[in-house]
């Protein structure tokens, strides 16, 4: 008896699982659709890239001697003009050979004085035939070891100047100081490449944007294009820009390669500082006043549905919801519209994309 009961039970526990199963499950097994409203306005397809604010112009000031910085006379966010001292290199050591070169000069001209009255002499003897031809070839060739010996010896003495000179260092430009690499004291060494002792920018007015764009969108990006833009020091301001160039010239990290695309900038209220990190968006194409649909409807299709026709090997994909960033040809399309409960097939013509 007690085995029968159980069974009994067991059977009653299987019915009432498969009742709330059914319930559950059976109900739910009809088609569920989630739909968009088609609207009208206006769509805009950009390329994103990051890139770095730079000035436009950008002089890096060096020292063309060795020796040590005696004076600063410039620092971070000073302001200058074009011929302004900005730093002094002590110039002892430099003052010294410019002394020494003087007094070779004039040791070298003095010897070209004697070697001309030599000469003159010399050749005043041969005249009367009282000195030989090899005495007058000898005082001609001292006259010109001294003439070139004086030439030499100026040489060296302009050099020492120079040295000199460039014991006061200028700026090339009118700008504004960024970045300052020395201090008082500091030894520079100009042997093969000249220090870099500050780094100024023409006008932080007028700025430019290096954006690295993708290979496969790079197509898209030509001169004139607008730009809007944002940095996280003002992520609520959106900024705005213009392409001025596309470089050619790839660049290439670990195997991804971008190009180098150039942004005009204007900064007449200088909150944009040289280095800040931009998320640019380049306008590729735009469109007023038309029918725009989610990119979610040009991908759904039902599982009846018959699988789509390939594109040919090369054909444009883009469009609205076409996976592309950059693709502007209008193509082909179906979507799917819910008709008395079933989802039917609906042909139209995709343009440009913002997403």
């Amino acid at each position: 008896m007690t085995s029968r009961r159980n069974l009994v039970i067991a059977a009653i526990v299987l019915l009432i699982a498969a009742f709330f199963v059914f319930s559950r499950f059976g109900r739910s097994s009809a088609a569920q659709f989630q739909t968009a409203t088609v609207t009208r306005g206006p769509i805009t397809q950009t390329v994103t890239a990051t890139g770095t604010l730079n000035p436009v112009v950008n002089v890096q000031v060096g020292s063309q001697v060795s020796g040590n910085i005696q004076k600063l006379f410039a620092d971070f966010n000073s302001k200058v003009k074009a011929g302004d001292i900005v730093a002094q290199i002590d110039p002892v050591l430099f003052q010294a050979t410019v002394t020494q070169a003087e007094g070779d000069l004039a040791n070298a001209q003095a010897a070209l004085e004697l070697a001309k009255v030599n000469a003159t002499r010399i050749q005043g003897l041969f005249a009367k035939k009282n000195s030989a031809q090899a005495d007058v070839d000898q005082a001609m060739a001292n006259l010109h070891q001294a003439e070139a010996n004086v030439k030499i010896k100026q040489g060296a003495l302009d050099k020492a100047k120079a040295d000199l000179d460039h014991c006061r260092i200028t700026s090339p430009v009118d700008g504004e100081v960024i970045s300052r690499n020395v201090d008082v004291g500091q030894t520079v060494a100009a042997s093969l490449q000249a220090p870099v002792i500050f780094t100024i920018a023409n006008d932080l007015t007028k700025m430019q944007i290096d954006a690295n764009v993708a290979e496969a969108d790079v197509g898209a990006v030509a001169v004139d294009q607008n730009v809007d833009f944002s940095v996280d020091a003002f992520p609520s301001r959106t900024f705005h820009g213009k392409v001025v160039q596309v470089r050619n010239a790839p660049i290439t990290v670990q195997n991804v390669v971008t190009y180098d695309t150039v942004i005009g900038v204007s900064n007449a209220d200088l909150k944009l500082k040289p280095g800040m990190t931009a998320n640019v968006s380049i306008i590729i194409a735009h469109k007023d006043d038309v029918l725009k649909i989610s990119n979610a409807a040009l991908r759904y299709r039902p599982a009846n549905a018959p699988t789509p026709e390939r594109p040919a090997s090369g054909q444009n994909r883009g469009g609205a919801g076409g996976g592309g960033s950059v693709g502007l040809r209008a193509t082909g399309r179906t979507v799917y519209v819910l008709r008395g409960g079933n989802a039917e097939p609906v042909q139209i013509k995709t343009g440009i994309s913002d997403g």
